[in-house]
């Protein structure tokens, strides 16, 4: 099974650092998939949720704001000016999906943008 690096940072530091099999990003033309061995790029993120597939098979999910990524073949790397990760125990789960909704809907993008986002934000919350 072939992995690559997945980091995502932010002005407060790295909220993701490790091994991930698959991830889905909010590019600014739409949503796109990354595996290992992906053609270099660098691309604008637009305000959505990035969808991790990790090592071991679990999903999580990290609403952003907006921001960059740069893929290569073995590492991608998203910079974004804020993020809230939606992941964790039920009472921990609740408080992040209100961030990450207050997150999504303070950011300049545009309106349906932002409604798509804070729809998968809200369905995440319903799945787990």
């Amino acid at each position: 099974m072939e992995l690559m690096k997945l980091e995502i940072v932010t002005p407060n530091g790295v909220i993701f650092d490790n091994d991930v099999k698959q991830v889905t990003l909010p590019g600014s033309e739409g949503e796109f998939g990354v595996l290992p061995r992906h053609a270099t790029l660098v691309s604008l993120l637009n305000t959505g949720v990035i969808v991790i597939e990790t090592a071991q098979n679990k999903e999580i999910a990290v609403a952003i704001n907006s921001g960059y990524v740069k893929v290569d073949e073995t590492k991608i790397t998203c910079i974004v000016d804020g993020a809230v990760s939606l992941s964790g125990e039920d009472n921990e789960l609740a408080k992040a999906i209100e961030d990450a909704k207050t997150l999504l809907k303070s950011t300049e993008a545009s309106s349906m943008a932002i409604a798509a986002a804070v729809s998968k934000v809200e369905h995440i919350g319903k799945s787990l």
